[in-house]
């Protein structure tokens, strides 16, 4: 039999769909690959292997019929709450949180037959871009590169055990989500797809909350095709959560194959800057070349505004994140650090020991850019800087019907490497953190080597809740068609 933790997400489906294999087969051939695996990678925080043989044993009585994912086992990103299985958010201030509901993602993945295999290890509540701030230890990418002898690559972050994961074969697809690069960035640096769709287009409702009008889930696939797929079953609108568009989930599978002749596609000269990587260039100019020998038109625009999304991004999300996680306070869940002193001690005390440094670094930085006499300096500028950046995109989505970046500066780099400089470790996010801002969809695709023979990615950003055009183009650049 084909070792089935190799097989592509769409290629699984239609195994089970003809009875190639079972869904308890191919859900315990994963469960042994984690067994085997993850003690080297720390891909996963908790392995649901009861939970998952038993819904895989189910799934193998039951009819596919409507369901786009029926079978198969997928890991899910520690930021969605799972019902009766826990859900830490990678702090310890979560340590032994067990939902009692279901996000609204993890619901619709579960409502298509999904099986979830456990929960994926990430930077604590989302925060960074190398999961290394996990209270549970940091994520090794299964990556060498040349001369490498060891495990000793980031897999990028927050999402970086759901990008490890899929690039060790540990499970057919992963959820992942995105607040300035978190799905895309660690995608490039693994080698994998990873889209961030229009902001609204999945429900943020169950997933815990980083910055809340910017954080969206989206799923980590192995192929383009495969992110179609997962993204039709997760997307669609949600009443629980006010943010949730009422748009119509496309048929996203459609859309791969499709000819990209015609389309227009702009190239922003603002990402091309003094000291760009010459090997990121160069992949650059490759997927443009790969975009016009299939057809497209290439028109150079500018995203003026551009210069400054990092420094909007650093003062709007830890402002958001500061307001969200006030909630952990040690009185209602989570864990609570009693010192025998008074209310505020106990707060003191419990936040103290339950966020680790990046966290209470963030949560700072935006207590100071939200409180009296400093809030109209910084928090009202950005969010003028942030309208100025999603214009720029609208302006330039007249002319062109999406556009191509590089997704990261650079490869995927050692562990321990830029982790003494926050700012040096922010700039991770420089491509990536515009779309986030703006609201549109984004996708990062393998698009060549480094030198070191790492991965390198190239980013397809699209017009709002225009995800079909962006998987079109995605498709041309990873060679499918």
């Amino acid at each position: 039999m084909t070792n089935l933790t190799t097989l592509t997400l769409t290629e699984a489906a239609a195994g089970i769909a003809t009875k190639k294999f079972s869904s308890v087969e191919i859900t315990q051939a994963h469960l042994d690959a984690i067994e085997q695996h993850n003690p080297a990678l720390n891909a996963y925080i908790t392995v649901a292997a009861e939970q998952a043989l038993s819904a895989a044993a189910e799934a193998d009585k039951t009819s596919s019929e409507g369901r786009l994912l029926h079978g198969l086992p997928l890991g899910i990103k520690d930021l969605f709450c799972t019902k009766d299985i826990r859900t830490t958010a990678a702090s310890k201030i979560l340590e032994n949180y067990v939902p009692q509901y279901e996000s609204t993602v993890t619901q619709n993945l579960l409502n298509h037959g999904a099986i979830f295999l456990g929960k994926l290890n990430l930077d604590e509540f989302a925060m960074g871009s190398a999961n290394i701030t996990s209270a549970y230890g940091v994520v090794k990418s299964p990556l060498k590169a040349t001369g490498d002898t060891e495990l000793c690559r980031v897999p990028g972050g927050s999402s970086g055990g759901s990008a490890a994961a899929l690039a060790a074969n540990l499970c057919l697809a992963a959820t992942g989500t995105d607040t300035g690069g978190s799905i895309r960035q660690p995608a490039a640096f693994c080698g994998i797809v990873g889209i961030k769709p229009t902001y609204g287009r999945c429900s943020r409702w169950g997933i815990v909350a980083f910055a809340s009008s910017l954080d969206q889930a989206g799923p980590m696939t192995k192929t383009v095709a495969d992110a179609a797929l997962m993204l039709e079953a997760m997307a669609g609108f949600d009443a629980k959560d006010s943010t949730s568009a009422r748009h119509a989930v496309p048929n996203f599978r459609a859309a791969v194959g499709q000819s990209v002749k015609g389309l227009k596609i702009g190239i922003p000269k603002e990402y091309r800057p003094d000291g760009l990587s010459p090997e990121i260039a160069a992949t650059w100019d490759k997927g443009i070349q790969q975009l016009k020998d299939a057809g497209a038109e290439i028109v150079n625009i500018s995203l003026p505004h551009t210069q400054y999304a990092l420094a909007c991004y650093y003062i709007i999300a830890p402002a958001e994140a500061s307001s969200n996680l006030a909630r952990y306070d040690g009185v209602r869940y989570g864990v609570r650090v009693d010192n025998g002193g008074t209310l505020d001690d106990m707060y003191c005390a419990t936040r103290a020991q339950g966020f680790g440094a990046e966290v209470q670094r963030r949560i700072l930085i935006g207590t100071y850019v939200l409180s009296a006499g400093y809030y109209d300096a910084y928090y009202l500028r950005a969010q003028k800087v942030r309208a100025l950046i999603a214009r720029d995109f609208a302006e330039a989505f007249q002319k062109v019907d999406a556009i191509l970046t590089p997704t990261a500066p650079s490869d995927a780099f050692k562990l321990g490497e830029k982790q003494d400089d926050p700012i040096t470790m922010y700039l991770n996010d420089v491509f990536t953190v515009p779309a986030s801002l703006a609201g549109v969809p984004a996708m990062s695709v393998p698009a060549g080597l480094s030198a070191q023979g790492l991965p390198l990615g190239l980013q397809v950003i699209g017009r709002m809740f225009d995800e079909e055009t962006v998987l079109k183009v995605g498709a041309v650049l990873e060679g499918k068609i």
